[in-house]
C-alpha cells in the first residue's frame, strides 16, 4: 500500500492543473509552469481543489510509479506556487563568489575564476561573497544545478574548505601527528 501516493495533492489559491489524453500533467501557478509525463498506468484526477492519484494494480511496477508520480506533481504545485531554493556556502582563504549580470564568477583557488552562466529557468544570487543562493520552480533543476556548483570544489576533511551545502555537515579528519622518537 503506496501511503504517499494515496495522499491527495492540495491545490493552493491560483494554482491550476491540467491533463491531457497521453498522460501529460501541466501545472500553472503564479510563479510559471510545468510539465510532466506521468506513467499511463497511474490515474490522474482533478476533483474539487486536489489532485487524486489512483492506480491500475497492486503490481510492484505500479505501486512504485503510484508514489512516484504523487511526489513528481506535490513538488511541481509547490514549485509553481512557492518555488524552490538551495544555500551553498564557500569556505576558505580567498574563496568568493560574485555576480555579474547572469553569470556566477566564483575565485576558488584555481589559477582563473569559474565562470558559469545561468540556465533556463534556474537564478542564482550571492547576498553576500560566501554564499551563493539557486532558486527555482523546477526542484530536480534547481538540486542538479546545485551540485554542479558544488562540484567545482568539494569540501575537503581536514581544513573544512570549499563549497558545501548550507546544513550539510563535513566530517573532519586529523591532521598528521608529529613524528615519534
Amino acid at each position: 500500500m503506496s501511503r504517499i501516493g494515496n495522499k491527495p495533492v492540495a491545490l493552493p489559491a491560483g494554482v491550476e492543473v491540467k491533463i491531457d489524453d497521453n498522460n501529460v500533467v501541466t501545472v500553472k501557478g503564479p510563479n510559471g509552469q510545468l510539465e510532466q509525463q506521468i506513467n499511463p498506468a497511474v490515474h490522474v484526477e482533478v476533483k474539487e481543489n486536489e489532485v487524486i492519484l489512483t492506480r491500475e494494480s497492486d503490481d510492484r511496477e505500479h505501486r512504485s510509479q503510484h508514489g512516484l508520480s504523487r511526489a513528481l506533481i506535490n513538488n511541481m504545485v509547490e514549485g509553481v506556487s512557492k518555488g524552490f531554493e538551495k544555500k551553498l556556502q564557500i569556505i576558505g582563504v580567498g574563496y568568493r563568489a560574485e555576480k555579474k549580470g547572469k553569470t556566477l564568477v566564483m575565485h576558488l583557488g584555481y589559477s582563473h575564476p569559474v565562470e558559469m552562466e545561468d540556465p533556463e529557468g534556474i537564478t542564482t544570487e550571492t547576498p553576500d561573497a560566501n554564499t551563493v543562493v539557486v532558486k527555482g520552480i523546477d526542484k530536480a533543476l534547481v538540486g542538479n544545478y546545485a551540485a554542479v556548483i558544488r562540484k567545482w570544489r568539494k569540501p575537503e576533511p581536514y581544513k573544512g574548505k570549499g563549497i558545501r551545502y548550507e546544513n550539510e555537515h563535513v566530517r573532519r579528519k586529523e591532521g598528521k601527528t608529529g613524528a615519534k622518537a
